[in-house]
């Protein structure tokens, strides 16, 4: 009789302990996936702290949400600074063609990459359902003056994507 008691003991005393262990324990950092690096994005910026952005800087590739946003934050309201326009983002001058690089610290089978400014698709480029190299480039022409870029790195196997918006001057 006391073996039974002493395992019934141990049972509610793991049951009641489990859920504080699952609170108390530190969360693992997120794995994060990817963003532009150049022309640098503004989470690239914040990770620079060329502009306080809160929670951001930590975590520069990790904006991501469901596909078919229009948001610089991907939806993600703690990435909200990101939407700031008047934040103080600084404006990198670009000619017309614009080279923009995706730096990926987690990769992704990839359906394809879309460029949008002003709510219009500027550039789109079919991955093919690939996975990529630790970086990617695109070439886009882009409309004279300052611009922000949004850029969407739509993945290949779930319902998300990455979002990235970056701030130039064309001329």
């Amino acid at each position: 009789m006391t073996k039974i008691r002493q395992r019934v003991a141990a049972m509610v005393a793991g049951a009641l302990t489990a859920p504080l262990m699952v609170v108390a324990l530190p969360s693992a950092p997120a794995f994060a996936h990817g963003y532009i690096s150049s022309p640098p994005s503004r989470q690239a910026q914040c990770a620079q702290n060329l502009v306080p952005c809160g929670d951001i800087k930590y975590e520069p590739q990790s904006v991501e949400g469901p596909k078919g946003l229009r948001s610089c934050n991907g939806g993600v309201s703690r990435f909200a600074d990101l939407n700031d326009d008047n934040k103080g983002w600084r404006v990198t001058n670009v000619g017309r063609d614009v080279t923009f690089n995706w730096t990926f610290t987690v990769r992704h089978r990839t359906a394809n990459y879309e460029y949008y400014v002003g709510g219009t698709r500027v550039g789109y480029f079919d991955a093919g359902n690939q996975i990529p190299g630790a970086t990617v480039s695109h070439t886009v022409t882009l409309p004279a003056g300052r611009q922000k870029v949004l850029a969407i790195w739509n993945i290949g196997d779930t319902s998300n994507a990455f979002y990235a918006c970056v701030d130039v001057n064309v001329g």
